[in-house]
């Protein structure tokens, strides 16, 4: 038999622990289909979303997951808009994109929903990406993992927890074959391959969807064009079929009857969001084996009839100069973008990024500066700002915005990261350590954050303000250790004094 990791072992007695867990209530919504309590006799939501969220931190960890942070605010955006209007009974959702060319999403546990770039790329318009997703919510606010577990008892906690062993090997390992694991291994918890919901969960994920989508101000028509385009490639081709058709299989009748839901809505007229084309661009720039590839893209698009008017294309070009040395060019590409579009973020970042590259800091800063004023604590705006201001050797500054910035919205990992690393180039050592801290915690990590919390403690010169945080931060997190992690944590203190 062969012996599982540690880390296997790990994942198997802390999901063991969670299934011992008190479960949280279950908030009732009369719109919805009432699923009973026997969901939350397998995983509560509570576990649903420690059990995303590792699995999220654990694709992270292989670095496919896009931490652009224009790519990253955008699928925010619309997946926010969608949840509002989702009745999601608790759930607090995270919206990432997945650097892979294949055509598939999937649902976490927990309200964690990835969209592959390459399904972006597929998409026509906006609805269509928005029907993706709003039908991966409703798998989540209709607790289908959950339900398909309890549905099939050979689908054991341990079993998940064997799963998310295999993520965490995968994740550690660092080859190529065990990343690819990993991602395989994430979309099995996800209950779209090991799992495999039913016939009635999908449609059930459709009637909901559409009326998520509708109520969003989407084109409820979105989500059965985007099926019906994607099951034209079945058939013959039916083993090179996209991998969404194979998890989420689509039949005419599912079409059929998307389309008379979708109808109850009436016809909705909607222009695509800018933050599309422009995502999509960065997308294609981000994915392209080389940026003359990507020029050659852009190029042959401005030629096309039907991407008249789309300001993913100048973006793009403007972009992919950039990366191939054609400042000057790309400068006044952006100076002609903004001028006509001032009201578009990425048109001032990419501005202030072409004046840096031709060696005008200072005009960069004015760039950056007038931009915080018209859209103030914009969250990609304000990361580039601070890229701009440690390149330009002013890490106050870029600490003092992004602190700013986090007291208001809540950070990514990567972007606490950021924080703790402008924070130690401008001299703050204390203050990195503790933000550090806060980005163990954010991945789950207990032990690695209570030790960044002594480090900080130990840094002489801490004021009395700096001491109590600090002191009542790593209270909290001790609180929480289980005692078996205390223990380790004293024999490894004491071990060090030896």
């Amino acid at each position: 038999m062969t012996t599982l990791s540690r880390q296997t072992t790990s994942a198997i007695a802390c999901l063991a622990l969670l299934a011992n867990s008190t479960a949280w209530p279950q908030s009732v919504n009369d719109d919805l289909p009432d699923i009973g309590s026997p969901a939350d006799s397998v995983l509560s939501k509570q576990q649903e979303l420690m059990i995303g969220r590792q699995i999220y931190s654990s694709l992270r960890d292989t670095g496919r997951v896009v931490s652009d942070p224009e790519i990253q605010e955008y699928i925010q955006d619309v997946g926010q808009k969608l949840v509002v209007n989702a009745q999601d009974g608790g759930f607090k959702f995270n919206f990432f994109v997945v650097d892979d060319p294949a055509i598939n999403a999937f649902a976490l546990p927990g309200g964690y929903i990835g969209i592959h770039s390459g399904l972006l790329m597929a998409t026509a318009n906006e609805s269509e990406l928005a029907g993706v997703m709003a039908h991966e919510i409703a798998h989540v606010t209709q607790r289908h993992i959950s339900r398909a577990i309890y549905a099939n008892q050979r689908m054991s906690i341990l079993t998940m927890a064997a799963m998310l062993g295999a993520i965490l090997l995968g994740a550690a390992s660092g080859s190529s074959d065990a990343t690819q694991g990993a991602i395989m291994a994430a979309q099995g918890i996800s209950a779209q391959q090991q799992i495999n919901f039913t016939r009635e969960n999908e449609y059930e994920a459709d009637r909901v969807g559409v009326g998520i989508l509708a109520r969003s101000g989407f084109d409820p028509n979105g989500m059965p064009a985007f099926f019906e385009t994607l099951g034209r490639q079945t058939g013959p081709l039916a083993a090179q079929a996209p991998e969404f058709l194979r998890t989420h299989p689509v039949t005419t009748n599912r079409i059929a009857e998307t389309r008379n839901r979708a109808a109850e809505y009436g016809p909705v007229e909607r222009q695509d969001a800018a933050g599309y084309s422009l995502t999509r661009a960065r997308l294609q720039l981000l994915s392209a084996p080389t940026p003359e590839k990507a020029m050659a893209k852009f190029a042959g698009d401005e030629r096309d009839p039907d991407r008249v008017g789309d300001l993913g294309v100048p973006y793009g070009m403007a972009l992919a100069k950039l990366q191939l040395g054609r400042n000057v060019e790309a400068l006044e590409d952006f100076q002609t973008l903004l001028a006509s579009h001032p009201q578009i973020i990425h048109f001032h970042t990419g501005l202030a990024a072409a004046q840096l590259a031709v060696g005008d800091s200072r005009g960069a800063e004015r760039t950056y500066e007038e931009a915080m004023k018209l859209f103030p604590r914009n969250r990609p705006l304000t990361i580039r700002y601070a890229e701009a201001l440690v390149q330009n050797d002013n890490p106050e500054q870029a600490h003092k915005i992004l602190l700013d910035l986090y007291n208001q919205v809540p950070p990514t990992p990567e972007q606490v990261r950021q924080l703790a690393l402008a924070a130690s180039a401008a001299g703050d050592t204390a203050d990195a350590h503790y933000y550090m801290a806060e980005y163990h915690l954010l991945n789950g990590d207990l032990t690695m954050a209570t030790d960044q919390l002594r480090l900080a403690l130990s840094i002489p010169g801490l004021d009395a303000v700096q001491k109590a945080r600090f002191r009542s931060r790593l209270d909290q997190v001790n609180a929480v250790l289980t005692p078996r992690q205390q223990a380790n944590r004293g024999g490894q203190r004491s071990g060090s004094r030896q």
